[in-house]
């Protein structure tokens, strides 16, 4: 699986001539594959038909490999953990945690666990393409890519700072006018990190809810 995850924009230097589409790749792949550990804050904001749901944020955390952990501070505390074989989403306020497999997971926050383990864009895209100039709203590059695996229609938008290969914006586009649009800011290449970080241990009273696997 390779990071199907978010870009966002660029504060670079614009350049006369656009980087190519695979020369952009090979950039973001090598910036991330190089870091053990990653902390960034995040904007996510949820779309459905072109209206707005609801915008949420906190911090993400990241360790190689196959680990990553989404702490929501607003507007509400809630969980998403994955500690490389499990992924867990819990809400306090429910006293519920769902808990599923990673490879049966369908959270759209699932692809970005190829931030740590080998980024490879072929993984994730069957066809990937440059965006037109002008289409970035944070960064000086985008990338499409259409996603194996997938509906009709869906992909994702890969915003790149070019000048450092950092993605500072990934939008998700699913089948029936889905949007999830994440931006993120204040990378922080090799943190360190507790390995309790991405352990979770349910507190007491917690609910534990298993997700059933999709259908083949």
């Amino acid at each position: 699986m390779a990071f199907f995850v978010c870009l966002a924009g660029i504060l670079g230097a614009a350049s006369a001539r656009p980087m190519p589409v695979q020369e952009l790749v090979r950039l973001v792949e090598g910036r991330y594959r190089s870091a053990e550990t990653l902390e960034t804050q995040f904007l996510e904001r949820y779309s459905e038909n072109g209206r707005l749901v609801r915008v949420e944020s906190g911090k993400a955390y990241f360790r190689r490999p196959g680990k990553m952990r989404w702490e929501y501070e607003s507007p509400e505390s809630k969980m998403f953990l994955s500690d490389g074989k499990k992924v867990w989403f819990y809400v306090p306020s429910d006293h519920t945690v769902m808990r599923s497999a990673v490879k049966d997971s369908s959270d759209w926050r699932t692809p970005f666990l190829l931030l740590v383990r080998k980024p490879r864009f072929s993984d994730l895209c069957k066809g990937i393409a440059l965006g037109q100039p002008g289409e970035a709203l944070s960064g000086d590059a985008v990338i499409h890519c259409s996603l194996r695996s997938a509906g009709a229609g869906d992909e994702i938008l890969f915003e790149v700072k070019s000048s450092t290969g950092d993605l500072t914006r990934v939008l998700i586009r699913e089948a029936g006018g889905v949007e999830i649009d994440f931006r993120f800011g204040e990378w922080v290449r090799n943190p360190a990190l507790a390995a309790m970080t991405f352990e979770f241990r349910p507190p007491m009273g917690t609910a534990i809810v298993d997700s059933e696997p999709p259908l083949k």
